[in-house]
């Protein structure tokens, strides 16, 4: 594949407050979903303050631009798993419900785990769904394949898929991708937004990081029945640092995303520059089908 995305000219959509002691400092990574019945875009993103904690905060809009958001979080740690914070979620809706998978950090490490809503603002919580190791970058697809609920993650530094009957219990762990020698994900992969469904098969959005820590976006397709099968991935990143917001900031020279949505006849990718701000970058479907 050989796609680019565009950026919007508004970017940065979203940047730190000063005068909330816990989004002082950073925002980014944000999960995004589109409410089709309201016709709202909700945004879950992650925001560090002065305790360089990692909270949660909730943002709402009616473009996909223009973001208004609570003045304080909707969702913060809670137990031994994330004394360090609550970080990169990633939203699935799953009948009347959402679901969020974050990463729990802690002098314990990092653990995928579990909540769910269905307004943004009180949650239940499930804790951790793979405890066994660091694991992080986790995403739910949007339905059962073959009866079963599955699920992409991240053990360093390749790409996993798991499988479970109730959400809370997974089994059958499986790498379905790794990182390429002399590429531009060399070092280390992991997912971007959850899959979306197409006509060709699962698209899924990924970052890859090389030998200098450079993150970049890429694509990759999975097989429409066997979704650890996989049919083809990016040979050159679809989205690098660039801009300024991009190239400088927590961590330099990062472009990562935990959400990819398709609006009318766009893709709309949301990520998170130099791990300070919030972006977009779109591209339209049917320039993505055609390298199918």
């Amino acid at each position: 594949m050989s796609l680019k995305l565009k950026r919007d000219l508004r970017n940065p959509l979203l940047l730190p407050v000063p005068e909330h002691s816990w989004e002082s400092r950073f925002i980014f990574n944000a999960a995004v979903v589109h409410d089709e019945k309201n016709d709202l875009f909700h945004m879950l993103y992650r925001a560090m303050g002065v305790d360089d904690v990692s909270r949660i905060g909730y943002a709402v809009s009616e473009d996909g631009i223009h973001f208004a958001r609570l003045d304080k979080p909707v969702f913060s740690p809670s137990n031994d798993f994330e004394t360090k914070g609550c970080e990169d979620p990633r939203i699935t809706k799953i009948g009347d419900e959402y679901y969020m998978m974050y990463t729990a950090y802690s002098k314990k490490g990092v653990r995928v785990s579990m909540a769910s809503t269905k307004n943004f603002i009180t949650w239940k919580r499930y804790g951790v769904v793979l405890p066994e190791q660091d694991d992080k970058d986790a995403a739910l697809f949007p339905e059962k394949v073959n009866g079963r609920y599955m699920l992409y993650h991240r053990i360093e530094p390749d790409m996993w898929v798991s499988f479970s009957d109730d959400l809370l219990h997974w089994t059958d762990h499986k790498v379905i991708m790794g990182p390429r020698k002399d590429s531009w994900d060399s070092l280390k992969i992991g997912i971007g937004a959850p899959p979306i469904k197409t006509s060709h098969g699962w698209l899924m959005l990924y970052h890859g990081v090389d030998q200098n820590m450079v993150y970049r976006l890429g694509f990759a397709l999975f097989d429409s029945n066997d979704p650890t099968k996989l049919i083809k991935r990016s040979d050159e990143p679809i989205l690098e640092p660039e801009e300024d917001f991009e190239r400088f900031g927590q961590v330099p020279n990062v472009v990562f995303s935990d959400a990819m949505i398709r609006y009318k006849d766009e893709y709309l990718v949301y990520y998170g520059g130099a791990d300070n701000c919030m972006a977009l970058a779109t591209i339209p479907v049917k320039e993505v089908e055609k390298e199918f």
